[in-house]
């Protein structure tokens, strides 16, 4: 019932479709034209779409896309307290968690959106311009698209808190983008790597980490980022932590 009163409320929304199709597209470009990528006077070629390792690349590259699906949860939420709907709803009987957790799956629904054109992108670039794949291989590392579903939901997660602190579509789009690329890098600078790695934003992100990172190790010495294992219970907590956050602000607050 909560989850198809959201549909309604999202099908018909054009900026829902906007925002999805510039996802898929823009992945799908950038995934397209990394093949002409030259390292060293050598390009790279098809060996880039190769199985497994094409999964782990193409999660870290879909994982800049994330915020794009910040963006938009943070429209759908904020919407909702500027044209008095959250209020009409509690109104009609729902309560204040049923309201969050209708967000949450919709957060989920876009999390799968996500999670099935990284795997289409994955599927059409490796078995029509990657080498022939080994038997096996197409599956051996599929996991890491688990991992990127994960980090956008965590991202999602962090965007609906900021958008049910802010209220406004405008500020809280702006507080996340200046969280996830100013603030908590700018904070994290100052900190030793045994502090600096448990912060939400690089937390998340070592669920999707550089591919080749071991080579960059022996460069430029070890990261300090969790590997993704490491990360992965941290990175559940945080979402339980926002998802309650936000449930405890729309409770304490006038809608």
């Amino acid at each position: 019932m909560l989850f198809r009163a959201e549909l309604r409320k999202i099908l018909p929304y054009r900026t829902v479709w906007l925002i999805l199709l510039l996802f898929a597209l823009l992945l799908t470009g950038f995934v397209a034209m990394s093949g002409g990528t030259v390292i060293n006077g050598k390009p790279i070629g098809n060996s880039l779409y190769a199985f497994p390792e094409l999964w782990s690349r193409l999660s870290y590259v879909a994982s800049y896309f994330n915020l794009l699906l910040g963006i938009l949860l943070i429209i759908l939420i904020t919407d909702e307290f500027q044209f008095r709907t959250f209020r009409q709803q509690v109104i009609d009987g729902l309560s204040r968690a049923e309201l969050v957790q209708a967000k949450l799956g919709v957060a989920g629904v876009l999390v799968l959106y996500a999670s099935l054109v990284v795997v289409s992108v994955g599927l059409y670039f490796g078995l029509t311009r990657g080498p022939q794949p080994a038997p096996g291989a197409i599956t051996a590392d599929v996991g890491a698209v688990g991992l990127y579903a994960v980090q956008a939901l965590g991202y999602l997660s962090l965007a609906a808190l900021l958008a049910f602190l802010v209220r406004k579509s405008g500020p809280a789009i702006i507080s996340f983008l200046v969280y996830m690329w100013i603030a908590e890098p700018l904070v994290r600078w100052q900190l030793p790597d045994a502090l600096d790695r448990y912060f939400p934003a690089k937390l998340l992100g070592s669920l999707t980490p550089t591919p080749g990172q071991e080579l960059l190790n022996t460069v430029t010495g070890p990261t300090g980022a969790l590997t993704p294992t490491q990360a992965l219970p941290f990175a559940l907590a945080y979402i339980a932590l926002f998802w309650g956050l936000s449930y405890l602000l729309l409770r304490t607050r006038d809608l």
